[in-house]
């Protein structure tokens, strides 16, 4: 058990974001796969409170770039405020998004507000945020063991999504999950790469 836990953790510490992404083609069937890993996530009340629109139309992934461009651009022209671009300096983020385009695939993540633990339901959904996260953090582990790179890109608000993608109103955009092969050269800031040690992040009582 010990084996097959360090194992894990040697292939996520390889994990890294990356921000520029090769065209080469990603086959659905392997982005099918993933997401069938991110279904077997833990929710409140087994409800399943996520959905996950995988787009990987070019003129969807424009629709989407613009949109999202039209935000970041607010966001660091001051709407993020001076702590939080700070914060983001070290990244070397700014409100140009190519890679939305360039990468085969965008899995737009949307929390339920509404639901059930059977499709057609309509019952309150509980712990929604907790349950998609843990879904999505699936999602990302099961991306790179398959040997795909990932961004996330949160962009504030993403209402524009669910018209895009074809979303009720009832459903939240959580994230987008930027997924595909890393171009060539890619690189990531050192600061990415600072991970707290065990001693920082956990006690044991």
């Amino acid at each position: 058990m010990r084996q097959r836990a360090h194992a894990f953790h040697e292939t996520m510490r390889t994990r890294r974001s990356v921000r520029a992404f090769s065209v080469r083609p990603v086959p659905q069937g392997l982005i099918e796969a993933c997401v069938r890993v991110a279904g077997t996530a833990p929710s409140g009340a087994n409800h399943q409170p996520w959905f996950f629109a995988c787009v990987g139309s070019p003129e969807k992934k424009r629709e989407i770039r613009e949109a999202a461009e039209a935000e970041e651009r607010a966001f660091y022209a001051g709407k993020a405020g001076t702590e939080w671009l700070d914060a983001l300096t070290p990244i070397g983020t700014d409100a140009d998004k190519p890679y939305m385009e360039t990468a085969p695939w965008l899995i737009c993540i949307f929390a339920q507000r509404r639901g059930g633990a059977e499709a057609g339901e309509d019952r309150k959904n509980y712990y929604i945020h907790e349950s998609v996260g843990i879904a999505t953090g699936l999602l990302m582990a099961a991306c790179h063991e398959a040997g795909l790179a990932t961004l996330v890109h949160t962009p504030n608000p993403m209402n524009f999504l669910n018209g895009i993608c074809g979303r009720p109103a009832t459903e939240k955009p959580f994230l987008i999950l930027v997924a595909g092969h890393p171009a060539e050269g890619a690189m990531v800031p050192k600061h990415a790469l600072k991970k707290k040690p065990l001693s920082d992040i956990a006690d044991f009582l």
